[in-house]
């Protein structure tokens, strides 16, 4: 790779990360887009793919710089691989984008290749987001949150926003080197009609009344804390007195984050009785995050349902942590593999739905949330508002936590639903099915963010989930790419 070449990969994925928080500039991404396929259109297939990958190694580098936070420091020499090993693997799903980009344009109509672009793009951030080693960080329909984009994403999920963000770079990119202006206005005028028409049928704009009371109970214990013996009564302390004061507002409904109780509950009979009776206490439904552990050597991350007094049922964390949470064997022999947890949780296996004032509610359990087929399958199951429960203090001050919390915005966004969000040191908060923000708590604060739900208006992407929204994204790529170009 040339030096040039390298320069203006590391300046296309540094624009891309800056569409993120902290700086949040979200004109950034179709900016970074741009940059993409300029380097791309050009390329042959493997100079497209190395270009991509060295982007793509940048941009996550840089937007996921987090991730180091806590287990760095217990790492030394090694601490750098915590945030570019996972990043050079990611960068392999740019790498496969550039060189699919690249084939494509050859093959396509001229006037297509922003499309091809953008339905490549797209499907592989789909496919970087699913499975066991799925990331859903980064994806660049998340920036939008909040944008004329955003609406788009009730239709055809974070993935249609993506791809309309890459056709807009596209297009701009292809402007600037054919100097043909007029397909690149016709791309952003069809996007501006298609985000118009999405905003004005956008059933969250008709939502029903929200009735239902609820509250996200924030302890801010920090992460050094949180697993010493001794911090467990602390923050059940906190956590209780925190959802006493809440009484005069009679909820229906209060989340604790996830492991709030850094123990494992279902050894713990005398506190399982403390929360049965807050829950009595208070009339209400009561979320708590713990850890469950089963014989002979199964542990999960868990939440635990109270209903009135009652033990509802107890939900299990699905999609797991890779490396952290979960370590395949042929990864064992990874240096410090323990400081990072070592793989020794186990994931649930099913879908569950509760009741709570009237609605019916799902839970989620912080990396899950990012997952649209996750949470599709707990729509699926009859789920009516999303409960989400995490712990972000893993990340400190970082970007972080509010890149997560932005996620959570979106999930709502693809649902049509109502979101409640408890987190351990921020960002807590009720967010409404059109993605903003009812109500939230400022980062490293105890608070406890209360407010009133409803009836979820819906989605179109709620009833098909993310897979045909990827199916057709395929299909658009190969439909337009399926014939070499007669001038190619």
């Amino acid at each position: 790779m040339r030096v040039r070449d390298a320069i203006v990969a590391a300046c296309a994925g540094t624009v891309l990360a800056l569409a993120f928080p902290k700086v949040g500039a979200a004109w950034c991404a179709p900016v970074g887009a741009a940059a993409l396929f300029w380097m791309w259109r050009d390329a042959s297939w493997k100079r497209a793919f190395g270009l991509g990958w060295f982007a793509g190694l940048v941009f996550f580098s840089i937007a996921c710089s987090w991730a180091g936070y806590t287990v760095g420091p217990y790492l030394g020499w090694f601490a750098p691989g915590v945030v570019l090993l996972p990043a050079a693997y990611l960068g392999l799903f740019f790498g496969a984008a550039g060189a699919a980009t690249a084939w494509a344009v050859r093959r396509a109509p001229r006037w297509a290749g922003p499309l091809v672009f953008g339905a490549a793009f797209a499907f592989f951030e789909w496919l970087r987001s699913i499975g066991t080693f799925g990331v859903p960080f980064g994806e660049l329909g998340t920036a939008q949150v909040g944008t004329p984009l955003a609406p788009l994403a009730a239709y055809a999920g974070t993935l249609g926003v993506t791809f309309a963000v890459c056709v807009l770079g596209g297009a701009l990119a292809d402007g600037l080197l054919r100097r043909a202006w007029k397909p690149l206005a016709a791309h952003a005028l069809a996007i501006a009609a298609t985000c118009a028409l999405a905003w004005a049928f956008w059933p969250a704009r008709f939502a029903a009344p929200a009735t239902v009371r609820v509250a996200a109970v924030q302890g801010d214990i920090a992460q050094s804390l949180k697993w010493t013996a001794s911090s467990v009564v602390v923050a059940i302390d906190r956590y209780e007195a925190q959802t006493r004061a809440l009484a005069p507002f009679h909820p229906q409904l209060v989340v604790w984050p996830e492991t709030a109780v850094a123990e494992w509950l279902n050894r713990d009979p005398r506190t399982m009785t403390r929360l049965a009776g807050l829950s009595r206490d208070l009339q209400t439904t009561l979320v708590v995050g713990a850890q469950r552990a089963e014989p002979p050597n199964a542990i999960y991350n868990s939440l635990y349902i109270f209903d009135r007094g009652d033990l509802a049922g107890v939900y299990d964390k699905r999609q797991m942590v890779p490396v952290v949470e979960t370590m395949p064997p042929f990864l064992a022999w990874l240096p410090y593999v323990g400081e990072l947890g070592g793989g020794a949780m186990s994931a649930g296996t099913r879908d569950a739905v509760y009741p709570a004032g009237g609605l019916i509610f799902a839970p989620l359990i912080c990396w899950e949330t990012g997952f649209a087929d996750v949470a599709h399958a707990q729509v699926r199951a009859g789920a009516q508002v999303l409960v989400v429960a995490t712990d972000d203090a893993w990340f400190g001050d970082t970007a972080g936590p509010p890149m997560h919390a932005q996620i959570s915005q979106m999930t709502a966004i693809e649902n049509g639903m109502w979101l409640v969000r408890a987190a351990s040191t921020g960002v807590s908060g009720i967010i409404a099915p059109d993605g903003s923000y009812a109500a939230r708590a400022d980062m490293d604060a105890q608070a406890v963010v209360r407010g009133t739900i409803g009836l979820p208006p819906g989605s179109p992407f709620a009833r098909t989930g993310p897979l045909p929204v990827a199916v057709l994204m395929a299909l658009l790529y190969a439909g337009l790419s399926r014939r070499r170009r007669p001038d190619a």
